[in-house]
């Protein structure tokens, strides 16, 4: 991939594990880290910092409220450059479940209401089926 640095968060046996590269144009510190997200701060080409945030959120219900009052608890303002990016594994309404488990109106809740406390938005994408 030719990249010039990157960060690792070790597997849990053959579960989890986290990797993030980038090249010497971007200025970027770790500041966080668990076996779910890598939270960093990040300046392209000498420009103003702000916050990223790369996650790849449990799948499992038990885990998702507790996974999303944690990466709340990653900025104190809402006045911060934030971006989150990476996998929700959250559906958040019933037209983009198909197959598998029922739709969990939960997991959307909890999807929100991080949302709305961290004063973020969700942006769509479009293309292939996983994007």
């Amino acid at each position: 991939m030719k990249m010039d640095n990157g960060f690792y968060v070790e597997p849990i046996g053959l579960a989890d594990g986290l990797a993030l590269w980038w090249n010497n144009e971007i200025k970027l510190s770790v500041l966080h880290f668990d076996k779910n997200f890598i939270d960093t701060i990040i300046s392209l080409n000498g420009e103003e910092e702000w916050f990223g945030t790369f996650i790849y959120a449990p799948p499992y219900e038990s885990e998702k409220q507790d996974f999303w009052e944690r990466i709340g608890r990653l900025r104190n303002t809402n006045n911060e450059k934030w971006c989150i990016m990476g996998d929700t594994n959250t559906v958040t309404s019933p037209y983009e479940k198909h197959g598998g488990l029922q739709f969990d109106q939960n997991n959307a809740k909890w999807y929100f209401e991080f949302l709305e406390r961290s004063y973020l938005m969700e942006l769509h994408s479009t293309g292939g089926a996983y994007t």
